[in-house]
C-alpha cells in the first residue's frame, strides 16, 4: 500500500510545511542531525510560580522574566506558568518581569521560593494627554519608519543564542505529537540579508500515532518555524516593498511595557485585495519607533483560496483547508540593542474524508523562546553538517520524555497541565514497557 503525503505550506512568511502521511506500510522520515555532548558540570538554582494579575487574579500569558544585567531569560506559558533557572553564583540579584499594559515588576531573587511563587502585576495607567500630544499622523508612515530603521536598533553584531522549543500536535482536544529541543542560533545581525543557522543541541519527541488513526502528522521546519516569524529580521514575509500598500493602517488605543509607551498599530487588508493576506497589531516603542511585538493572523475568509496556500498534495477522496493561522513575535531589549525573545505559531485545520461521517480536527502550536545569548566574538561559523536545515522534521528517535534532569540546567518554558499530563502518560507507558521487557528476559 503506498504512501500519500499532503503538505501544507504556508504563505511567504514561513518556509515551513505540515506533511501529513497516510501510512500503509510505516514509512516516518528522519531528519539527520548533529548532537553536541554537554561536558560541563553545572548547578543552578531553579525557581518556578505564576505571574497574575492583582486584580483579578487572571494569569498572564507570555510574560518575560528576566535577571537584570543578563541575556538569563524565560516565558510563562498559557496558563500564567513560569520556570527559570538561575546559576548559584548569582546568589544576589533581581528578576525584571513585563508584560504589555502592565508596570514592570522588580522581584529580588532573596524573596522568592522554588516553588509556589505568586507574583501580582498592576495595570499601567496611561495618560490621554500625554498620548494625544505624541501620536504620529501616519500610521502606515509609522509602520515604515520602524522597518526601514531595523539596524539602528537591533543587534548589529553577530550573536549566539540558546532557545528553546516546543511543538505539539493535537487531534481536537488530545495531544497525540510532543517534541522539544534545546537549540543553539547563530543570529545574523539584523543589518544584513544574511540568513539565522540553527543547531541542534538536544531534543525529545514521542507520538501516540494509534491516536492519530491512519493519518500521522509531522511538522517540517522544526525551530524555522518560529524563527522565520521575527519580522523585523525577516520582514519580507509579510512587508514585502509591494505588499505593505495592500493594507490598511490605524492608530488603537496605545499601551505600556516596561515603563514606556507603546504605539499600537491595527493594520489587515484593503477590501479591494482578495488574496489572503494578514491581519493583526503592532507594537511600536513611541520613542524610538522600535517594534516591541506583533500579533497577527492569516485571513482565512476564503476557505478556498487560503487551503491553496498550505495544500500541495492530498488524496482525491479528501479535502483539507485551515481554520486558523496565527502568529506572535515579542523582542527584548539589553543596553539600548533590541533582539527576537519570544514566537509562537498556531496552525488550525480539518480534514473531509469523502468516505467518513466525521470530519479529522488537528491543531499544531509551536513556540520558541530565547533564554540566553551572547555575542559570537570569534564569528564562529557551523559547518554544513551542523546546521539544521530549514525543512527539518525532528526526528522519531529523539530520546523521548524518561528523563526528568534531560534539559540540565537549561531554561525551558513550563508545560501547561495538559501537556503534563500526556508527558506522565507517556512516562508510565515507558515504565511498563521496560517492566514487560525485564520479565521477559527472565
Amino acid at each position: 500500500m503506498c504512501t500519500y503525503k499532503f503538505i501544507f505550506q504556508r504563505t511567504s512568511l514561513l518556509a515551513a510545511m505540515l506533511v501529513l502521511l497516510l501510512i500503509g506500510m510505516p514509512n516516518y522520515s528522519h531528519a539527520n542531525v548533529y548532537f553536541q555532548e554537554d561536558q560541563q558540570e553545572f548547578t543552578y538554582n531553579s525557581y518556578s510560580g505564576e505571574i497574575l494579575d492583582s486584580d483579578t487574579k487572571k494569569p498572564l500569558v507570555f510574560a518575560t522574566l528576566t535577571l537584570e544585567g543578563t541575556n538569563i531569560s524565560t516565558v510563562t506559558n498559557t496558563e500564567g506558568a513560569f520556570s527559570l533557572k538561575i546559576p548559584n553564583n548569582t546568589a544576589q540579584g533581581n528578576i525584571s518581569i513585563s508584560f504589555l499594559g502592565y508596570k514592570t515588576k522588580i522581584v529580588s531573587l532573596s524573596d522568592l521560593q522554588p516553588e509556589k511563587n505568586e507574583i501580582m502585576m498592576d495595570m499601567a495607567n496611561i495618560e490621554l494627554a500625554e498620548v494625544n500630544l505624541t501620536v504620529p499622523k501616519s500610521a502606515e508612515g509609522l509602520v515604515r519608519e520602524t522597518l526601514a530603521n531595523k539596524g539602528e536598533h537591533y543587534l548589529s553584531d553577530p550573536t549566539i543564542m540558546t532557545a528553546f522549543y516546543r511543538e505539539t500536535i493535537k487531534k481536537r482536544r488530545k495531544n497525540v505529537s510532543l517534541s522539544e529541543a534545546v537549540v543553539t542560533i547563530y543570529k545574523a545581525p539584523y543589518n544584513t540579508p544574511k540568513r539565522d543557522a540553527v543547531q541542534l543541541f538536544k531534543a525529545r519527541k514521542s507520538t501516540d500515532y494509534s491516536k492519530l488513526d491512519t493519518v500521522a502528522l509531522k511538522l517540517e521546519g522544526g525551530p524555522f518555524n518560529t524563527l522565520y516569524v521575527d519580522v523585523m529580521k525577516y520582514p519580507e514575509y509579510i512587508f514585502t516593498d509591494e505588499d505593505i500598500s495592500k493594507y490598511a493602517f490605524s492608530f488603537d488605543q496605545s499601551t505600556r511595557v516596561n515603563d514606556r509607551l507603546i504605539y499600537v498599530v491595527n493594520f489587515k487588508q484593503h477590501d479591494y485585495i482578495y488574496e489572503p493576506l494578514y491581519k493583526g497589531k503592532l507594537y511600536i516603542d513611541s520613542q524610538n519607533k522600535i517594534l516591541t511585538s506583533a500579533i497577527y493572523s492569516l485571513n482565512i475568509t476564503d476557505s478556498e483560496k487560503a487551503a491553496k496556500l498550505f495544500v500541495r498534495k492530498k488524496p482525491a477522496n479528501a479535502k483539507v483547508w485551515p481554520t486558523d493561522v496565527a502568529y506572535r513575535v515579542d523582542y527584548r531589549e539589553k543596553d539600548g540593542k533590541w533582539y527576537y525573545g519570544y514566537s509562537n505559531v498556531l496552525l488550525e485545520f480539518k480534514i473531509n474524508w469523502d468516505d467518513r461521517f466525521f470530519n479529522s480536527v488537528y491543531s499544531m502550536t509551536a513556540e520558541m523562546a530565547i533564554t540566553d545569548w551572547e555575542f559570537n566574538t570569534e564569528k564562529a561559523n557551523l559547518k554544513a553538517r551542523e546546521k539544521m536545515k530549514s525543512r527539518i522534521i525532528l526526528s522519531d528517535e529523539a530520546s523521548g520524555f524518561s528523563d526528568p534532569e534531560f534539559w540540565g540546567e537549561y531554561n525551558i518554558i513550563e508545560p501547561e497541565k495538559s501537556i503534563e499530563s500526556a508527558i506522565k502518560k507517556i512516562q508510565r507507558q515507558l515504565k511498563r514497557s521496560r517492566s514487560k521487557d525485564l520479565s521477559a528476559a527472565f
